[in-house]
């Protein structure tokens, strides 16, 4: 960040100058004004010569959406910079240089400009916390208050790593019956739309009475063509209405999280991923020399879940009364019994961090095998789906043609 005056609003500049060897160096500060930034980049040692407002692209931001994968990729490079003994400023230079996504660069260069102003890194990406949580800047804080920043970095990095890969699986998992769903959808709807009209002509001079079957078949089509901008209108409102109601209220929030997780298949994938992310959470922030209340504080925000939410405040409230961690979690009967069998034999042996590592690696192999026999399982219910539909379909059709002889002897 460029500038500390935080009741004015902050605008991003380009600058071009010379560093203190001459060298003709560039780059983007935040900052309120150019004045403010020419001040900021004096004393890094920078002769500003250009200092102006970028200006912003045509169509769009232009920077592209920073993802929660871009954050795991820029902290593993910066955990090999730092671990080989590069400087953390001229880390996050190289760093920066490679990174594609302008607004990811930019954020980069944010960080580096405030760290180079003489603020720790803990605070600098303190300052973006779309993009790091809590649970990201206690631990670099920690690794930076200890002297072992770059092996903290490495930590950090293999937490976010693993837990981006599980969430990667757990969408897997949810698109796939989702786009079963939609592919059905779309196709039944070009079939009442366009193909059954066509047939339902045809019908027409036949002169006798339909199968019951055909019948409702042509009058759903009938329907469907006449108010499908209603239906279309009705779906969106029904996605957006959850999608807010979820948002603004965290009534509807928890009751999603209570449905998931009874849901068929589905609900044991997200439980086996809450369980290994439980278990990463507490591992990182355990071995990182976090207090154990205070890492319980930031697992109950890692669970996803709010049933497992509220269960680790109820593990932290037990605990800091002097209920061993093994018997806090037994208390809440959510959690398997492997876990709490490694949670005991780790707080007896002084290795609960290196346990709960075991437990966290383990249930993310059971995530991916889940998802993997979803998908096997899935596949054979598509043909399905898609045959009983689209089937059902060709058969109202076909059935007057069947019954035309009748009618023609008659």
């Amino acid at each position: 960040m460029a500038t500390s005056t935080a009741t004015m609003k902050s605008n991003q500049f380009v600058w071009e100058g010379t560093d203190r060897k001459g060298n003709k160096t560039r780059g983007e500060m935040m900052g309120a004004n150019p004045a403010i930034v020419k001040a900021q980049l004096r004393k890094q040692g920078i002769v500003p010569r250009v200092v102006k407002k970028k200006s912003k692209p045509l169509f769009g931001s232009g920077g592209g959406k920073i993802k929660p994968m871009d954050i795991a990729v820029f902290t593993r490079q910066l955990a090999t910079m730092t671990k080989a003994g590069v400087p953390l400023i001229q880390a996050f230079d190289i760093v920066g240089e490679g990174i594609e996504k302008p607004a990811m660069a930019t954020m980069v260069n944010q960080i580096k400009t405030d760290i180079a102003s003489g603020n720790s890194m803990a605070s600098s990406i303190a300052k973006h916390p779309r993009y790091f949580d809590d649970l990201f800047c206690s631990l670099i804080n920690a690794g930076e208050q200890s002297g072992s920043l770059e092996t903290m970095l490495d930590r950090v990095a293999l937490y976010k790593e693993k837990v981006e890969a599980l969430k990667a699986k757990i969408k897997k998992a949810m698109t796939y019956p989702i786009a079963v769903i939609s592919v059905a959808v779309i196709v039944t709807g070009i079939l009442l739309i366009f193909v059954v009209p066509e047939f339902a002509k045809t019908f027409q001079s036949f002169g006798s009475d339909l199968p019951a079957f055909t019948q409702w078949v042509v009058a759903l089509s009938e329907f469907v063509q006449a108010k499908w901008w209603l239906i279309l209108a009705i779906g969106i409102a029904i996605f957006f209405a959850i999608k807010e109601a979820k948002l603004r209220s965290k009534g509807v929030a928890d009751w999603i999280d209570r449905f998931v997780l009874k849901i068929p298949i589905v609900g044991d994938i997200i439980y086996k991923s809450i369980i290994a992310r439980f278990s990463r959470t507490l591992a990182t922030t355990f071995a990182a020399g976090v207090p154990l209340v205070d890492a319980l504080n930031s697992v109950a925000g890692a669970t996803g879940n709010v049933v497992y939410s509220d269960a680790v405040i109820q593990i932290r409230d037990d605990v800091t009364t002097g209920t061993q961690l093994n018997q806090a979690i037994r208390a809440t009967g959510l959690f398997p019994t492997m876990l709490l069998q490694m949670v005991s034999i780790g707080e007896e042996s002084g290795a609960l961090d290196d346990m709960l590592d075991k437990v966290a690696n383990h249930y993310e192999a059971e995530v991916d095998n889940a998802v993997d026999s979803l998908t096997s399982l899935l596949e054979p219910m598509i043909m399905a789906v898609l045959g009983v539909l689209v089937g059902g379909l060709m058969v109202a059709m076909y059935l007057p043609i069947f019954t035309l002889g009748n009618v023609i002897g008659g």
